[in-house]
């Protein structure tokens, strides 16, 4: 029991490990390369875990050796556009001013009903309101509204007003988060002081989120809770 365990972690670490090293994508955002490699790395991990007889390495080094071939590939296709093409495929416009491309949906094996879900999600409900409807190669849809349904933008009616940063969280559960104090360029003397206005203090505040200005969202911990303290 210990060594399937102990095979368990190692092959989680190693897994955990080579996934990091693909890059953060999530499932739907794959490229077909990158989901084959997917499901083999998972197919191959298991294999040591149901036969303990095979060696802890036979069942690693696959792994490796996948994901090493999976970044060269990936710097090939980053060099070479015929082999990013070749490997990944290319976008396809489906619906092009409101008419729907038919003969392209057939290639790609689309049906109407998936056009026009990706269109619903989209908040769109007919394609005659698209401009332009895009197959990606990870098989996602973009979808561009004609300009008369488009959202108004404050550059359409011209009001400017300045470019911000959404507030950062600078309080997590009575961690103080250095890190963003010192994006925001305040220090934990400000925060304490911000804090203390509202009769709290880091370790008893369950959220706090602060912008260049002031403090936006302050929650404060339940009596309840253990305090937690520290930073990050």
């Amino acid at each position: 029991m210990s060594t399937i365990f102990i095979r368990s972690i190692l092959l989680y670490a190693v897994v955990v490990f080579s996934v990091r090293l693909m890059g953060k994508r999530q499932l739907g955002e794959l490229q077909p390369s990158e989901l084959v490699i997917t499901i083999l790395i998972s197919n191959i991990a298991t294999l040591p875990l149901e036969n303990p007889s095979i060696p802890l390495l036979m069942g690693a080094l696959p792994i490796l050796v996948l994901v090493c071939f999976e970044v060269l590939i990936s710097w090939g296709t980053m060099k070479s556009k015929k082999l990013r093409r070749l490997i990944s495929g290319s976008p396809k416009i489906v619906i092009r001013d409101g008419k729907i491309a038919q003969r392209t949906m057939k290639e790609l094996r689309l049906t109407i009903d998936d056009l026009l879900m990706a269109l619903r999600s989209n908040q769109i409900f007919t394609p005659e309101e698209v401009q332009f409807a895009i197959v990606e190669t990870t098989g996602t849809i973009s979808v561009y509204p004609k300009a008369a349904y488009q959202t108004v933008t404050q550059a359409d009616i011209e009001l400017h007003q300045p470019s911000e940063n959404p507030p950062s969280v600078v309080v997590s559960d009575g961690v103080v988060i250095t890190k963003a104090l010192q994006a925001l360029g305040k220090d934990e003397r400000w925060l304490s002081a911000q804090l203390g206005k509202q009769g709290l203090s880091p370790e008893h505040t369950f959220l706090a989120m602060a912008d260049k200005q002031t403090l936006c969202t302050v929650i404060a911990r339940e009596s309840g809770k253990g305090k937690g303290g520290g930073k990050e």
